[in-house]
Order: C-alpha cells, then structure tokens, then sequence
C-alpha cells in the first residue's frame, strides 16, 4: 500500500526551528538549521516562511536579557541562512528593524556600526531582489524618527550615506524630485519687542551673560563700534530673512518681494559697513578649542538669542553662511526647475536687482574670505546647477549600458588566398581588379626597381629650362617685357620648384626688393647666365649689378663685419649684458615694447635682478625671432640710454 506523503505541520516545525536556532547562535555555526530545514516535510516556501518566524522569535526572547553581542550573533546566522537559501532575503532587515526599535539610542549606534561595516555583505547577498528596498528602508526611517536632527546630527548623517552606499545614486526612492522645501525648519527667534534688551546699555548684565573672563578678549580682538545701532528693529529684519531661505517660493509674491528686498538691503548694509573680528585672533582661539577639547563644534541652528547679535554680525563665519544662503535662494529664483510653478516667474526689476545684489555679496564675501571663499561658492552652486539639470531630466541613470546592434551583421566575404590572388600562369600575374590597372601593375616584376630607373626622372635641368627665359633677357633679341616667359605665371611657379630643388641662390638672403615673381625671376635669370656654361651673358645687365657694387662700396668703407648686421646674440653676450643692467633692466624693458604680463611674469619667475635681466632678454630674442641681431640690441641699448654697454658690445663684436 502506497502511503501518502506527511503533511506539514507549523507548530511542530517552528518548534523544531526555535531549538535550531539557539543550538546554532552557541555554536555559532548554521548547520543545525540546515540539517533540520532538510529534515522538515513540506514545500520550500512554507518552511523558508516558518524560519523567519522562529528567528524573531529567538530574538524576541533575547531582547530582555541578552546583549548587542548575542543580537548580532543572531543576525549574522540569520544572514548564512539566506546564503544557504533556506531564509527569506528580507530576514536580517526584519530583525535589525526589531532591535533598533527595543534598544536605547546608545545602544542602536553600536548596532547601526554593524550595519555600516557590512554594507558589501547587504549589496552581495541582499541586493538581488527588490523584496529588500522596502525593510531597509522601513529600518532606516524609524530610526530616524526616534533621533533628533539637531542633537544627533551626525547619527542622521550616517544613515542617509548607509542608504547613499546600499542603493545606486539615481534610486528616485531617496530623491526629491519635486524639489520640495523643508518648511518644518522654522528659526525661531523673539518677535515680541516688549520683551527685547537690544538697545538696552546694561554693562553689568552683558559682562555676567557673556561669560568673558577678564583678560581673555584683548584690545585687537574686539569687533569696532559700528555707525549703524545694533537694535531690536535690526534683529527682527536679519532674522525675518530665514523665512525666506527656508521657503523661496513667496519671494515671487508681489508683497512678499517689496518686504524681502527692504530687509536685504539693509542687512547687506550693515554686513558692509560693519567692522570683523580681527581673522588672525578668531584662528588662534579656533585652535586653542580644537586641541584643548579635541571636538569639532557644530551647531544644527543658527543661534538667535540678541544677546549674540553684534558678536556674530562682526564673526566672518557667520557672515559667510547668510551670504551663501543669498547666492542659492538667487539661483533657484533664476533657475529652471522642473516642478517649479508657471506663475513662479520674475520680472525684469527683480531680474536687475539679483544680478546687482549678487555681484554685491561677492564683493563682501571677498572682504571675508578673499579669493578662496568666493571659488568655494561658485563649486557649491555649479554642483547644485548640475544637480537641478540632473533632476529636469528625470534623473537618468549615471550607469551607461552598453547599447546592443539588433541589425543582422552582414556576412563578411573569406579573404582571398595568396594563391588565388595571383596568377596561375609561369609570370605569376597580381590581378588587381581592373584590366587597366593589372596592365600596368604588371609592366615590370620589380615596381620599385623600376620606379628608380633613370626614364622615370622627369625633373629638368637648370641649363635646359632657363635657357629661353635667358636668350629673352638678352637686349640684343629685343623681346618686350610682357611676353618674356617670366611673365607666365606657370612657368613662374615651375621655375621656384625648380630653383628649390637645384639652385642655392634659392635660399640666400637679400637685401633687394622685389616688387612681383617676374622681376625676382629676371634678377635669377642674369644670376644663372653667369654661371652656366655655354650661354653669353656679357650683355645681360640688371639692376642688381649697380646693388652689389654699392653694396660692396659701403662694405669696404665701412668697419662693421657682416656679424654686426647679421650675427645673431649669443648666450655669453646675454649674461655681460644682464650683470651690467641689474636692477635697471625694466628701463630697458621700456625700449623692447614688452607687455605688461610678460613683466610681471618675469618678476615671478626669479628675484634676482641678473636673473630678471636675463628673462628680459631672452624674451626679447624669442619674439624677434631671426631679427634679435648685435646691430639691434646696441640700437634698442641706445636708445634706452645704455650707451656705455651698447659700445662694449660693438667693440666686442669687431674683436671677434
């Protein structure tokens, strides 16, 4: 007789599963829950859903008596149950949630420390299912219930970075979309004037409520008296202004602006006229707290009392963050958002008055902080610029998936062989496709032999190719200019080809001018019917012949070797140059027409006035180029009134 199967008992096998449990947290090994969930009759599903049960369970006993220790004993086995697949994944999020929700706060950060350190564990193991996304967030958000955002700031801190590392970036779960306003945070300050001391001169009151022990602020430490009086009126505008900050969508009621716009002005008013704190002093008694208690001081509010408001209108940080909160609440003004209102819309006055207003705080900030505080501004708000693009354009995900060609690749064709790319015949043909081009492929075995014989040489001689243009220059055959071959513009750009490749008057220089390529190629013409054999040239005469002999007139009359004209400064010249300028070399400077910028970058790249000296000239001769001659440095030494050096380096030039 075939019996049927046992059917599935809950009691008996959470029983089963609660002794488990607790054998395998003393052992702390999972195998008692292995073996007993292979043991239990029943369907995978009903026996995954039994251990949950027994599990918190075991943990619910533990809650009373047992220590953090043993509750993450419990988790940890909770977690090699779902590796070995006999759990569900969302176990270890249920019982983290139940132990945070039992424990005292002191307590649930040793346990959230735990959370933290195995975030690679919760992303391996736990991430593959969306079954998760819900308990750890559950987990996360009733912790954050329990703590207070101004107390424990720091505990709130880590668990949104827990959530930031465990989900990807663009989980919209975690994003503000609609970018919402924490109206909740409200600054409360004292609104009732009655009540107010501002204004009040109680000397004694304010020593005794400042706590300020004699000696301690000394006479450089103190914030100056300011023209502007520090009363109640003052008080109640600055602080006002948080309203706006906190919710910038009223800025664009009409009432609401006029209100925002009085108030600015005048608090950006006193900001201005309103002497710091000495910054060194306030630096030194930073650092005196810092290594006497070793704690970083930070406030989660802003601190309202009025007995702090002259203290904090002359601290320079605080200045700093009401600046920054003008700069964003302008950028959101002037933003696209996409969730932003269409009647959300400012005007051209508004429009001028932030432009203007802006450029006012900058200014300020720049009092403050100087250049580095206002760069640390623009980075806050380009990265809240591109955190708002991000958003408009439905927060994509910042992970690029590869894009996959659906189209059909099309069936690539087997290249051919070397044997069936040639020929089968005795001469081995290389076919190349076209009848033409195979014909003349195969002219010769060897290609590149043959593209070195003497045939395929097709550049002409000198002899051969200005032979006309040499019999047309001669008076005697009486051609007229205009039909002289010289003319053609053609034959003038084969001729300078040719004259590159054969000629070296190509690349001598000159001091004659030449008006158009007809005459520089008359003035080579007559140059190369001297030369060249076989051709008379006694009666050619060009203008050049008068230039050379003037040439060499002023040569042998005067004393100056060509090196004076031509030579360009040496490295050695430079250095007696710059030991004599010294500390005169911008007066020089003057003379070489050097820029501004270049000077300052002199200044800066050495101190020593040689040194600077020598940038000077080195710079000099780099913008010249060819140009930076001895003849034009002693003109430029005289002109500047150097006329000493500039003799000592013509004298030097002749010596050599």
């Amino acid at each position: 007789v075939k019996m049927s199967p046992s059917l599935f008992n809950f009691v008996d096998a959470k029983d089963k599963f609660t002794a488990s449990a607790k054998c395998a947290v003393t052992g702390k090994t999972s195998k008692p829950l292995i073996n007993t969930f292979n043991q239990i009759p029943g369907n995978e599903t009903e026996k995954k859903t039994t251990l949950d049960q027994a599990l918190r369970g075991v943990l619910g006993d533990q809650i009373q008596k047992a220590s953090c220790d043993d509750y993450l004993s419990l988790i940890y086995l909770s977690i090699d149950a779902v590796t070995e697949g006999i759990c569900s994944a969302t176990t270890p999020f249920l019982l983290l949630g139940d132990v945070l929700d039992c424990l005292p706060l002191d307590q649930c950060d040793k346990i959230f420390s735990f959370v933290e350190e195995n975030v690679s564990t919760w992303k391996s193991y736990l991430s593959n299912t969306i079954q998760i996304i819900l308990p750890s967030y559950l987990m996360c958000n009733d912790l954050l219930r329990r703590l207070s955002k101004s107390q424990n700031t720091v505990f709130c801190g880590r668990i949104q970075l827990f959530l930031a590392r465990l989900f990807p970036l663009s989980e919209k779960s975690g994003l503000n979309l609609q970018s919402q306003f924490n109206l909740d945070n409200v600054t409360v300050f004292n609104k009732n004037e009655q009540e107010s001391t501002l204004g009040q001169k109680h000397t004694e009151e304010k020593e005794d409520n400042m706590e300020v022990e004699e000696g301690e602020m000394g006479e450089d430490d103190a914030p100056a008296p300011c023209s502007i009086p520090i009363d109640y009126n003052l008080y109640r505008k600055f602080w006002t202004l948080q309203d706006y900050f906190r919710n910038p969508v009223q800025c664009y009621d009409k009432f609401s602006w006029m209100t925002f716009l009085k108030y600015s002005d005048e608090t950006l008013a006193v900001f201005k006229s309103y002497k710091l704190d000495d910054m060194q002093a306030s630096k030194r008694k930073l650092e005196e707290l810092r290594t006497s208690d070793g704690e970083h001081v930070y406030f989660a509010k802003f601190l309202t009392s009025e007995k702090l408001m002259d203290l904090q209108l002359s601290d320079s940080n605080f200045r700093r963050h009401i600046l920054l909160q003008y700069l964003i609440l302008f950028q959101y003004l002037k933003g696209q958002v996409k969730f932003k209102s269409s009647s959300c819309v400012l005007n051209d006055d508004q429009t001028t008055w932030i432009e203007e207003t802006t450029k006012l705080v900058y200014q300020v900030c720049l009092k403050i902080h100087c250049y580095r505080s206002q760069m640390l501004f623009i980075h806050i708000l380009n990265t809240e610029e591109n955190w708002n693009a991000w958003k408009n354009e439905g927060c994509p995900s910042f992970v690029k998936e590869r894009t996959v060609d659906d189209k059909p690749k099309r069936p690539t064709r087997k290249r051919q062989a070397p044997e069936d790319f040639l020929g089968k015949g005795p001469d081995r043909k290389i076919f190349m496709g076209n009848d033409e081009l195979t014909r003349l492929w195969n002219l010769n075995q060897d290609n590149m032999e043959a593209c070195k014989s003497d045939s395929r040489s097709f550049m002409p001689s000198l002899d051969e190719f200005f032979a006309e243009a040499i019999e047309q220059a001669d008076p005697a055959n009486m051609v007229e200019d205009e039909y002289k071959v010289v003319r053609n513009p053609n034959y003038g750009w084969r001729a300078l080809r040719l004259l590159s490749r054969r000629s070296p008057h190509f690349f001598q220089p000159t001091n004659q001018k030449f008006k158009s390529l007809a005459d520089y190629l008359d003035s080579m013409v007559s140059k190369l019917a001297k030369e060249l054999p076989d051709i008379p040239s006694e009666e050619i005469k060009t203008g050049e012949e008068d230039d050379d002999d003037n040439g060499d007139n002023l040569l042998k009359d005067s004393n100056d070797s060509p090196s004076i004209q031509s030579k360009l400064v040496t490295n050695q010249q430079m250095d007696d140059i710059s030991a004599k300028l010294g500390a005169q070399w911008k007066t020089l400077a003057s003379h070489m027409e050097m820029k501004a910028a270049e000077l300052r970058e002199i200044e800066t790249d050495s101190e020593d006035v040689e040194m600077q000296a020598k940038l000077l000239l080195v710079a000099w001769q780099d913008r010249e180029g060819t140009q930076a001659t001895v003849e034009n440095l002693i003109t430029v030494l005289n002109a500047a009134g150097f006329s000493q050096i500039a003799e000592n380096l013509n004298e030097e030039t002749r010596t050599e």
